[in-house]
């Protein structure tokens, strides 16, 4: 099935449009997982040297359930869900680059999704007081901030943004994460080649840029800068606690609009796209790094799987 799709794929694209592909993926620790319109699969390289592939079942085709289809619902849906696997497969990533030496000191199915949910829960009150309380806390220091109206939700802004910036900038400071963010490179570049419609090879995924459009980094700068938007309708006179829980109920909003601008960037190529896109694509700059040949080999692995036979369900 893969050979023959990957055969037309190596005829390359003569319609003169770009191909998009709806496969999508996540560096994982030491791996990469991709996500295609009816399989996912983790590719994971192992202590040994060796490539540990797992694969399932997907439903983002054509038959995927409404709530994954409809506009300004799927966002939300789709989100969750990704944080979700997400953190699901970095777990399991983890586990497999235990040696046969601590081979007995592997946690309990049971063990390991209570340590899931708790690092779930500390990292979302983590997240929120980062990127939500402590930009208005800041902020609202400021004298008759309250009466600021919306010079205040842009000041908001450009805290929130500066934090997510030093942050990621921070972390890409650690080994671990320089490797992670290798795979994120290198996850890039092979679903690049893919939507170039060249045959998956180590040669070609290497040529391709690292950059993507519809990267995760992307959507979130997007949901800063959507964020800063809706935060402009709020009412004079709160003060900066208020204006952080009203930050966190309207966050499933700001989430379904920045899913559309980020469908539509990826969809399109003009100016507005363009500058919808740069921030995302800039910040890249950090989050991905060129990979090694023994990475864009993991991530090839990983892809080819998600490759559905047809081609039509893979079209974003």
């Amino acid at each position: 099935m893969i050979m023959g799709y990957n055969r037309e794929m190596g005829k390359g694209n003569n319609s003169g449009e770009k191909f998009k592909s709806k496969i999508g993926g996540q560096a994982l620790i030491e791996g990469i997982m991709m996500l295609g319109p009816t399989k996912g699969a983790m590719a994971c390289r192992l202590p040994d040297g060796t490539i540990d592939l797992e694969t399932w079942e997907e439903n983002n085709g054509k038959s995927a359930p409404w709530y994954k289809r409809t506009p300004f619902i799927r966002g939300c849906f789709n989100f969750v869900c990704s944080l979700i696997k997400g953190y699901k497969y970095t777990m399991k990533s983890a586990e497999k680059q235990m040696t046969e030496e601590n081979e007995e000191e592997k946690l309990s199915e049971t063990a390991t999704n209570i340590i899931m949910v708790i690092g779930s829960v500390i990292g979302m009150v983590v997240a929120v007081g980062l990127f939500f309380v402590l930009p208005k806390f800041f902020v609202g220091l400021i004298p008759d901030a309250e009466n600021m109206g919306i010079l205040r939700s842009v000041l908001e802004g450009i805290v929130k943004i500066a934090l997510f910036v030093l942050y990621m900038w921070a972390v890409s400071l650690m080994k671990d994460i320089k490797r992670q963010y290798m795979y994120h490179g290198a996850e890039h570049k092979t679903i690049a080649c893919h939507e170039a419609e060249l045959p998956l090879t180590i040669e070609n995924v290497r040529k391709q840029t690292r950059f993507h459009k519809r990267c995760g980094t992307s959507f979130i700068f997007i949901v800063l800068i959507i964020g800063i938007f809706v935060m402009c309708f709020v009412p004079k006179g709160l003060l900066w606690w208020q204006r952080s829980i009203i930050s966190i109920l309207t966050l499933p909003l700001v989430v379904s609009i920045s899913y559309e601008c980020i469908r539509l960037a990826g969809n399109n190529d003009n100016i507005f796209t363009k500058i919808l896109s740069a921030p995302g694509l800039l910040m890249q700059r950090i989050t991905t790094r060129e990979p090694d040949d023994s990475m864009i080999e993991i991530a090839i692995t990983a892809l080819k799987v998600c490759i559905p036979e047809d081609k039509e369900e893979d079209k974003w």
